[in-house]
This record gives C-alpha cells, structure tokens and sequence, in this order.
C-alpha cells in the first residue's frame, strides 16, 4: 500500500524582515501553538542580536549562524543481515536547515538563568562565530559519519 503524499503548506514570510527562514524559525520556538510568544521571543533575540553584536540588519547574523551549523552528513541506522550499522548520508537541503534551527534552540533552552531570548541571541551569536553548542553538535554529527565510512557501501 503506498503512503499519503505529504503536501507542503505555504509559509508567510516573517513581518518584520521578509524572511522566510525567520519564520521557520519562530514556528520552531513555538510551544503549545502559542505564536504570538513565539513572535515575541524571536523578535526580542533579533533586537538583542542587533544590540550586541553591534550589526545594522541582525538576520544576516542569523543567517551566517545557519550556514555554520548546517550538517552535510549524517548518520541513519540500517539493518542488514541481523546486525545494525550506522550508515552516513548526505543531508537533504531543507532538513540541513531544520536540523540547524533545532540545534540552535536546544542549545539556548538547555542554558539556565536568562530570558529564552537572550540566551537564543548569545547562541546565534557564537554559532555565527562557528562557536557554541549548535557548531559542537554539528561537528559530533560530522565525526560520527567519518567514523562509520567504512559502511558506505550499505546505502542504498
């Protein structure tokens, strides 16, 4: 039986900066369907951003910060003959960027003592810098898949 097509719903761009990754972004920070508090803790972190890092347009450091933690490879769990290997793959373009978002926010959540928006900006910040908990996990990502090179051959 084949699966339901997933059908992709068309994503506004964020109101302040046109952006649609910000938006992204913000759907990201979002718990419990609560998008104005989203929105409210997106825009604080990109005011912050502008404050600190002492930048005219905070989304081109989001931006960079993005690009520096996007993972090229990764590795998926296949089982082959009754024994488990972990197997390195490419990552496709729009999961390199959802996986940069998610590593970007558990970083800032699993700090304590500062405001969410605060702590996201200090994150972006130092991910921008290719510093930071998000680049640390995209490097243990890369590690990973150079260490099981050796099963290459089992993706298919």
């Amino acid at each position: 039986m084949r699966r339901k097509i997933n059908i992709k719903r068309e994503l506004r761009p964020d109101m302040t900066y046109q952006s649609l990754k910000l938006a992204k972004f913000t759907n990201y920070v979002m718990e419990s369907g609560k998008k104005n508090i989203a929105r409210r803790i997106v825009s604080d972190c990109m005011s912050a951003i502008k404050e600190q890092a002492k930048v005219e347009n905070p989304l081109n450091v989001f931006e960079e910060a993005l690009k520096n933690t996007m993972p090229a490879m990764e590795v998926r769990s296949r089982r082959v003959g009754g024994a488990n290997y972990q197997v390195p793959r490419e990552v496709r373009p729009e999961r390199k960027q959802a996986l940069s978002m998610k590593w970007i926010i558990e970083a800032a959540r699993s700090k304590k003592g500062k405001p969410i928006a605060v702590k996201l900006a200090e994150e972006i910040i130092a991910a921008s810098k290719n510093e930071g908990e998000a680049v640390k996990k995209r490097e243990n990502v890369h590690k990973m898949a150079e260490a099981n090179k050796a099963f290459a051959h089992f993706a298919w």
